[in-house]
């Protein structure tokens, strides 16, 4: 069995079971408040969770296209992956703990032909906010699952939240027995040693956490996610994803054209040059803010170890080309975008190139310092900065002091090395709570406005003024959109003015379910129709703006405030961004 089996093998199942199969969000949020890109199979599905009716029923299955920024250091190892696929099954309202542990149970060891004895499950302790779950347990107990096979954990381990407000809820949470020997007689499935590994998730989404503690929802649901690749790395019986199906042509390749065996240099590549052509298909470009720099810094982690292993850098073609004929059976897309991704791939890879050579040019002024002050040790702070300002890499800047007889203090270097990678997980971190938490009547107004500027745009500059992007907080809204060059002050007060007008219309804002084709007819903006299923949200703004969205939006643009364009610049290449303010 491989990914694509598995994948299939869940949505019928689900479909089976009642379930509406929705396609995959792209991984760059539309209309998304605020985070880089889709993290999590729930996050498009946020404002049905709270409440609000998805146009394709209470029961929902899909595979969601994900990336995690948080560890893109570890990459390399025999687990961390930046772009991987989340398989899901929702639950808005209509069943919960019963029906949603019978069906996993029944997935598992029917579908999937795992024996019992090789799962364990968690379930939750309880506390002070929520009952020890004993129902879960009791379901599991009735499915057949072994008593000592189902342990109590606390919120640590089985309580699952978005940020620190936001909808939430206890979780019962799978786990496969690889085999492995226990690490101790208290060996369980919190343990780190390896034996244990999480497969699946349901969270009992029944509460809302804010800052003065938790409330009930107005409808229980269940939201769970399954990893598509660690499960097939686990049915397989594999030690790692790079041994899989997935991985393993463009694993081969590099172990053929390559002049050095380092294996974690063979996984950096595979992994970076996947999640890489995975943006860049779902619309991303490089570039030296938020996601953009993200793809930045995978595909110059990418080249960097593609130097390691001595592969000649004209080699990229050939891969890009190889990636997409193992993985387009399960991503068709990539073949249509194929052209694209080689273009932007290459582009970034020829850019780093030439940082490269601005980083040797760096590193001889340091070594002339050294001379000057008679040292043999290149200090930590110096071989950091030409990381993080030239983009040099360490392991480079090592092998260049060695040749000049020169050591680098590395254990410097680490620890502003850490000091580094903390501040880039909290700062995503808050891009991720900012995104699914922060619902609330000045984001929602803020949304509403990215509708009124998309359509002054299009007024203003023309058509082809298309969305790229959006980017909200309870202090801004951001606007990402075609155009080829500046927008002048003229323009720019012209827009603004269109929509303050639209504002202070008191435009009724509305709300049908229709097909995608009837949107289409009805004149309603889509700029992801292949992306939506059978049946789509339109917002209209009086007699203004009708596009498709899946809200949440205000009931009307009375008391939205003044709207007030700080300010445009570019945000790659022909896309412009314009940050602007509501005031009230």
């Amino acid at each position: 069995m491989n990914a694509i089996d598995i994948r299939n093998k869940y949505l019928n199942f689900f479909k089976e079971h009642g379930h509406a199969v929705i396609p995959s969000a792209p991984l760059i949020p539309e209309n998304d408040p605020s985070v880089l890109f889709t993290t999590a199979g729930m996050q498009p599905l946020v404002p049905y969770l709270l409440g609000e009716k998805h146009p394709q029923g209470k029961r929902l299955t899909d595979y969601q296209k994900c990336v995690r920024t948080v560890d893109i250091d570890e990459v390399g190892d025999n687990r961390h992956l930046t772009y991987f696929e989340m398989l899901g099954n929702w639950s808005l309202g209509d069943y919960f703990k019963e029906e949603s542990i019978k069906m996993s149970f029944e997935f598992l060891t029917k579908e999937l032909e795992i024996p019992v004895e090789k799962l364990s499950v968690t379930v939750f302790a309880g506390d002070e906010d929520a009952p020890r779950d004993e129902e879960s347990a009791k379901i599991w107990k009735q499915v057949g699952m072994a008593e000592n096979h189902i342990y109590y954990f606390g919120k640590e381990d089985n309580w699952w939240i978005a940020g620190e407000e936001g909808p939430c809820g206890p979780d019962t949470e799978m786990f496969y027995d690889t085999g492995k020997e226990a690490c101790g007689p208290n060996c369980n499935p919190s343990c780190s040693c390896g034996k244990y590994v999480e497969i699946w998730n349901n969270v009992f989404m029944e509460y809302y956490k804010n800052k003065d503690g938790y409330t009930k929802l107005k409808q229980k649901n269940v939201d769970t996610g399954l990893g598509l690749e660690r499960m097939n790395m686990l049915l397989q019986g594999k030690e790692t994803p790079y041994d899989t199906e997935i991985f393993k042509p463009i694993m081969d390749e590099l172990t053929k054209i390559a002049k050095n065996d380092y294996i974690q240099s063979k996984r950096i590549v595979a992994e970076h040059l996947r999640s890489s052509m995975m943006i860049i298909c779902d619309g991303g470009r490089p570039s030296n803010v938020d996601r953009g720099y993200v793809l930045r810094r995978l595909i110059r982690r990418m080249t960097r170890h593609l130097n390691k292993l001595g592969i000649d850098l004209n080699e990229l073609p050939k891969l890009i080309e190889l990636n997409i004929e193992v993985l387009s059976q399960m991503y068709p897309e990539l073949v249509k975008n194929k052209e694209t991704i080689k273009q932007v791939l290459i582009e970034e890879k020829d850019k780093f190139v030439k940082t490269l050579t601005h980083g040797e040019k760096e590193f001889e002024k340091v070594i002339k310092k050294m001379e000057l002050e008679n040292k043999k040790t290149i200090d930590g702070h110096s071989v950091f900065k030409l990381y993080d300002t030239y983009g040099f890499p360490p392991e480079v800047t090592g092998d260049l002091a060695k040749e000049q007889g020169y050591e680098i203090d590395m254990t410097e270097f680490n620890k502003l090395y850490k000091e580094h990678q903390e501040k880039s997980r909290l700062g995503a971190e808050q891009k991720f709570k900012g995104g699914l938490a922060d619902q609330n009547e000045q984001t929602i107004a803020y949304h509403t406005a990215t509708h009124l500027l998309h359509k002054a745009l299009q007024i203003v500059l023309g058509e082809h003024a298309t969305q790229k992007g959006s980017n909200i907080t309870t202090e801004r809204l951001r606007f990402d959109f075609a155009h080829p060059q500046k927008v002048t002050k003229e323009q720019l007060e012209q827009i603004e003015k269109i929509v303050n007008e639209q504002i202070n219309r008191n435009l009724p804002v509305t709300c049908e379910e229709m097909t995608v084709e009837e949107a289409k007819k009805s004149g309603a903006m889509g700029l992801f129709e292949n992306k939506y299923g059978d049946k789509v949200k339109v917002y209209t703004i009086g007699d203004f703006s009708k596009e498709i969205c899946g809200g949440p939006h205000v009931t009307n643009t009375k008391g939205m405030g003044t709207f007030k364009i700080k300010k445009e610049e570019a945000s790659s290449s022909g896309v412009r961004r314009i940050k602007a303010v509501l005031i009230k």
